[in-house]
């Protein structure tokens, strides 16, 4: 059965301890306070796997771990301790070693560009990185629902953003179908959106999309490579980080195969500072997590979680970490002692030592182990020398990380960002073509305006007649329409006819005639 050496050796520790690729996607944890040693078990484990041909996924959190590139160097500080080290767990064929590395950053600064879209991370992942509330969740679920239905497709970053303000202006006939869709929600999603893109989110977002088969190559030697994700600068953005990691394993849960129980696993990925990913999260996301890390070993996957105490990590997934290397924890407080205790219980007890005192005792490169053993079944307690690296031990030089960038098999596939037709230029099309149609109308309108107007003005409107323009020339009446002084005569006549007129007629014509 082919199997990792992690260590041991010396009087009060055990001969040899390895790691059996058979059970090695049986996950794992890696715990240790500060300093006592976790980053160079980390290292000396994915040599061993990328050595048995297993890719290797892992985040260099303190630029340490690109030393994985280069050999270690006989005229190195660390030689002779190394060495002494090598003698004293009788690790006999010790050598330095070189190893295949693809480096990997979100900015593209420090390695290839890494990137997925906006559907691909998914509402829930997407809630948990924008720290979204339930209601502000339920239209993103409705936005990503209408994204599906009307066949926009959400790559980046405007994409997304593009889509919600569609939403909020179809919003009264969306709510009728999927409830209430509030403006002050989809304001507060915006927010959360440019916070993000500020924090430089907006690199993880685009095309061309990481294929999973780029991290799952062997060199020509047929050592798997070892994929390092550029971290330092990732950290200043926690949430980003621990979101991107936990959808690159959902992405090899959803798509790798089942494969049962292989003789070694097709990919090891290590999750350092594990507790960013419980940190606050909500039960959904950690039932996902549980479900993955159940579930994904089928897939030939192993999990290990690096961290610095073993109670940052949930209980329900801390019992499926069957294989565990645990460094030294510091014990200050009642809370420390809680979680030593807690810590020593989770071992197979081993009647030479005291569990509990080992783990607050080993010093820096040591811890106490215990690896899975036939049949799965969880080895003894054991405490352990770890095995010196046989990469070099602390980062490399700028100069070579860019030599390597530029050998890498992916070299050029990733620099160059694609920008192709998604929801972003559809709505904005749409939109354009609105407002198209809009102008169109109003012109039409203002015409029609404009000709009543005219008609209008012209009387044609009520007479059917067009009435002359000419000032100088007389206006022609109509038969029945009638002059002031026409109106003022015909009242005078009446008035003549009658009683009272007859009688100012005789009296004035007899006046005429007296006068003669």
């Amino acid at each position: 059965m082919s199997e990792i050496f992690v260590g041991g050796g010396g009087q009060k520790y055990a001969t040899q301890q390895n790691l059996k690729l058979k059970y090695a996607n049986r996950h794992g944890l890696i715990a240790g306070a500060t300093g006592t040693g976790k980053t160079v078990t980390l290292q000396i484990l994915a040599e061993g796997f990328s050595a048995e041909g297993v890719p290797v996924f892992l985040s260099d959190v303190k630029g340490d771990l690109s030393g994985l590139a280069l050999a270690g160097r006989e005229d190195g500080k660390l030689h002779d301790a190394f060495t002494a080290r090598a003698q004293t767990i009788g690790y006999a064929d010790y050598t330095y070693n070189a190893f295949p590395v693809t480096f990997w950053d979100l900015f593209g600064k420090s390695g290839h560009p890494v990137r997925t879209t906006v559907a691909e991370m998914g509402p829930l992942l997407l809630s948990r990185l924008l720290e979204l509330t339930d209601a502000q969740e339920g239209i993103l679920n409705i936005a990503f629902r209408l994204a599906d239905e009307q066949g926009l497709p959400l790559l980046d970053l405007k994409d997304l953003q593009s889509l919600l303000v569609w939403v909020g202006e179809s919003r009264a006939e969306l709510s009728l179908r999927y409830g209430n869709i509030s403006v002050a929600s989809i304001g507060a999603i915006q927010r959360r959106l440019l916070v993000l893109e500020n924090e430089g989110g907006a690199d993880l977002f685009g095309e061309p999309a990481l294929e999973l088969d780029d991290i799952m190559k062997t060199d020509q030697r047929g050592r798997g490579r070892i994929n390092i994700l550029a971290a330092d600068k990732l950290m200043a953005a926690p949430r980003l980080y621990a979101t991107f990691l936990l959808w690159l394993l959902s992405e090899l849960f959803e798509t790798l195969p089942e494969v049962g129980d292989p003789d070694k696993p097709k990919l090891v990925f290590f999750f350092d500072e594990a507790h960013l990913l419980f940190d606050d999260a909500p039960k959904a996301l950690v039932e996902k997590v549980e479900q993955v890390a159940r579930l994904i070993r089928s897939k030939g996957v192993g999990v290990y979680f690096i961290t610095q105490n073993p109670d940052d990590i949930p209980e329900d997934i801390l019992g499926q970490l069957g294989n565990r290397i645990q460094h030294a924890l510091r014990v200050f407080t009642a809370r420390d002692r809680r979680a030593l205790r807690m810590a020593a219980e989770t071992y197979r007890e081993n009647p030479a030592f005291d569990i509990e005192a080992a783990i607050r005792e080993v010093g820096v490169g040591e811890a106490v182990t215990s690896l899975l053993e036939k049949k799965g079944v969880p080895g003894m307690a054991e405490r352990t020398l770890i095995r010196p690296p046989s990469s070099q031990l602390g980062p490399i030089d700028p100069r070579e990380r860019v030599r390597v960038i530029d050998e890498s098999p992916v070299a050029g596939k990733y620099e160059t960002v694609q920008d192709r037709r998604s929801a972003y230029e559809i709505l904005t099309a749409r939109a354009a073509q609105a407002a198209e149609e809009a102008e169109r109308a109003e012109l039409a309108a203002e015409t029609d305006d404009s000709q009543l107007q005219r008609e209008f003005n012209a009387a044609r409107r009520f007479s059917g007649k067009r009435i002359g323009r000419s000032t100088s020339a007389p206006t022609r009446r109509r038969r029945n329409e009638k002059t002031f002084g026409e109106e003022m005569a015909n009242m005078v006549m009446k008035e003549l006819t009658g009683t009272t007129g007859r009688r100012m007629v005789r009296g004035i014509l007899g006046g005429l005639f007296k006068g003669r």
